[in-house]
């Protein structure tokens, strides 16, 4: 594929309900030169058929099985070479100027890996919604390991217009800096492939914000997008999701969570881990599979943590400040202090 300045970047499964309407919106992107990859993982559901029909205006990879989100997005990140790469899901719809937005924000910091844009609730169907509601404008974490989309469900009443740094993008729409992709890439995976699916994009925020590059939100990029998992309501989700959620909640943190970082949150990380494992073993025995899976992936983990260690650029301070039970971001700077010597930028909480 030749050289663009963007690849969006798109893994399908069984989503032959958005995949059209999706494609159709990312190909009447404007303002940027685009490449589209995509890498089905084994749908049975007529998607392929849908990709067929976009012969010759973008890449499809087909997997034989189910390779899971993170590695098919390997697979679809390492399919093209361009400036920059959305990570975008079938179920997300994009108005026509939003790429450009996005990669407008993130020329303004050359120490910019993410950018992420508002996005907001859209009904299943892209059907739209009664109410402007939120679905993201970036994540943020708690002092409980715990991670959360900024602003989710809260109506879309000005209260996220800022243009801000935050902690890392949603990979719904999350446009990464092809330099960034290839400096914290570990073994060659920028998505860790162990996670398969859940989790893998705030692990690449937590990594990338420790080897010292930031994510921009801008308020000014707005896309749709139809979230199927709803924070809380694990009921409705599928057991392995599940499954995955709770063996990716501590692969995340033996790679990424710094002693420092145990030392001043140990009590609310050590509730969570409780409740956590006190769910699994009373409410949700499927997940225990969970546990068998962490330890298979142990070793990587622990080289993969080495290796991260021995690259760090951010201070324990600065890491400290993002960890807060409200969402933080950071107000832009006029000049931009270099990685690692930042440790007095302090992330506040935002409403």
């Amino acid at each position: 594929m030749p050289d663009f300045q963007v690849c969006v970047t798109v893994v399908t499964f069984n989503s032959a309900r958005y995949i059209r309407r999706s494609l159709e919106a990312v190909l009447a992107q404007e303002g940027v030169a685009l490449g589209v990859v995509v890498v089905d993982n084994a749908s049975s559901d007529g998607t392929r058929a849908i990709l067929g029909e976009f012969a010759g205006r973008i890449r499809v990879i087909l997997n034989e099985r189910n390779r899971g989100f993170a590695e098919a997005q390997n697979q679809a990140i390492r399919a093209a070479s361009s400036e920059w790469v959305l990570a975008l899901n079938p179920d997300a719809l994009l108005p026509p100027i939003f790429l450009k937005n996005l990669v407008d924000a993130g020329a303004t910091d050359s120490r910019v890996g993410s950018v992420c844009g508002k996005l907001l609730s859209i009904g299943p169907g892209f059907d739209p919604l009664p109410e402007r509601r939120i679905d993201s404008t970036g994540i943020y974490f708690t002092p409980a390991l715990r991670h959360f989309d900024r602003g989710w469900h809260e109506p879309d009443d000005g209260r996220f217009d800022a243009t801000e740094y935050v902690f890392g993008a949603s990979a719904a729409a999350a446009l990464y800096r092809r330099e960034m992709i290839d400096d914290i890439s570990v073994s060659g995976d920028f998505f860790d492939p162990d996670f398969f699916a859940y989790r893998e994009d705030a692990d690449v925020a937590w990594r990338a914000q420790l080897l010292g590059w930031r994510c921009l939100y801008t308020p000014a990029a707005v896309a749709y997008h139809v979230r199927s998992v709803v924070p809380g309501d694990r009921r409705a989700v599928p057991a392995a999701v599940n499954m995955h959620s709770v063996k990716n909640r501590f692969l995340m943190r033996i790679k990424n969570a710094t002693p420092d970082l145990y030392r001043r949150f140990w009590a609310p990380m050590t509730a969570r881990d409780l409740l956590v494992l006190g769910g699994i073993l009373v409410a949700e025995p499927r997940s225990l599979a969970a546990l068998w899976r962490l330890a298979t992936c142990l070793p990587r983990t622990v080289r993969s943590r080495r290796i991260i260690m021995s690259r760090r650029l951010a201070t324990d301070q600065a890491m400290a400040n993002w960890f807060s039970f409200e969402p933080a971001a950071s107000a832009l700077r006029p000049a931009m202090p270099e990685p690692g010597l930042d440790a007095d930028r302090v992330a506040v909480p935002t409403t």
